[in-house]
């Protein structure tokens, strides 16, 4: 069941009761009913929903002093800076998403921190229950928020409940580091991580867009010691990540070869590899485009998107010897610059 006390009446098309235009009427609105609307629910999704009153005043009802003589007492939010303070949980200082929580004082904080409090207010101590800041929640609906990556060049500005969709595919957000060694939680910008792998994981970083790996492995059946490879190659004013490893498929090893893009996947497509590995007349090869670093290089690796090497074949191009001698050769192309003589290259 559903009770409402109502808010002070007026015509939001005259302004408000102080005075003041309908844009400033309708925020003096919505702002209006935190405070004069209460809102008990039984049963929502199992919780107790209620709205709890806060202190807010209509535009022009008095405190113009505080309010720099503009008819706007101090206490009104007026602004979309103090409506992300009002959405920021107090535990970890994150933007508030339904469902927001309060204590019966009114304390809020988001879902995600409630059970990290063990059930207690963090600002009052009281028990939390389970109760909903509706009001807050359709406060919310009205307001812009900037993109969290804005520090990081992002300037887009979304509707409250879209912001998160865009946060998860903004081309602004860090990239992971794909480094495969081990699991590196390290993020950051695309020169950030090329630095970062080259100082940190010591790997080797070559120019130009022609690919010459050596691949060199005592007791080539054996996977369980298989080392892996990585390398970056910069070529047109880009970077690859070039990958070689063993891992095992069913019973036999497998050893694979594929290339990263250093950015986003619509900025992948503008670029082609190739690899090939082969000798005493044989050889294998393979085309594609590059994965972006978004996907893992775990991903890249269990969808086969590479040059798949199966094992006794493998053996057959190092000449059946005792140990696993491959080169792998290849070359790197902008989609744009392909000619009927074949993509430029570089020699490293």
């Amino acid at each position: 069941m559903y009770s409402f006390s109502s808010p002070l009446p007026y015509d939001p098309s005259h302004g408000s009761p102080g005075g003041g235009g309908g844009e400033k009427a309708s925020t003096w609105t919505l702002l209006r009913s935190l405070e004069c609307m209460s809102l008990s629910v039984d049963m929502l999704d199992g919780e107790k929903v209620a709205l709890v009153p806060n202190s807010l005043k209509p535009p022009g009802a008095g405190d113009d002093a505080a309010g720099g003589g503009s008819g706007l007492p101090a206490t009104q939010i007026t602004s979309n800076s103090r409506v992300n303070e009002l959405l920021e949980c107090p535990v970890c200082t994150n933007t508030m998403y339904p469902p927001i929580h309060q204590c019966r004082n009114g304390h809020t904080l988001c879902s995600s921190c409630k059970p990290r409090v063990q059930d207690q207010c963090p600002t009052c101590r009281q028990e939390l229950g389970d109760i909903r800041c509706l009001a807050l929640e359709k406060v919310a609906e009205f307001f812009e928020l900037p993109c969290k990556y804005l520090s990081l060049g992002c300037p887009e500005i979304f509707p409250y409940y879209n912001k998160l969709k865009h946060e998860a595919q903004c081309n602004f957000r860090p990239y992971n580091c794909p480094y495969a060694g081990w699991e590196c939680s390290v993020e950051g910008n695309i020169p950030f991580l090329v630095a970062h792998l080259r100082d940190d994981h010591k790997v080797d970083t070559h120019t130009g867009c022609t690919v010459n790996h050596r691949y060199v492995k005592p007791n080539p059946r054996e996977v369980e010691n298989a080392t892996w490879m990585l390398t970056i190659f910069h070529c047109f004013e880009q970077h690859f990540c070039m990958h070689f490893e063993a891992f095992q498929l069913g019973m036999a090893p497998v050893y694979i070869a594929f290339l990263q893009f250093m950015g986003d996947e619509n900025e992948a497509h503008n670029y082609r590899y190739r690899l090939e590995v082969g000798s005493n007349g044989r050889k294998l090869t393979w085309e594609g485009i590059p994965r972006s670093i978004r996907d893992s290089h775990q991903e890249v690796r269990d969808s086969h998107d590479g040059l798949i090497i199966p094992g006794n074949m493998a053996i057959f191009f190092s000449g059946n010897k005792k140990d696993l001698k491959l080169r792998v050769t290849g070359r790197i192309w902008k989609e744009e610059q392909h000619s009927d003589t074949g993509p430029s290259s570089l020699t490293l």
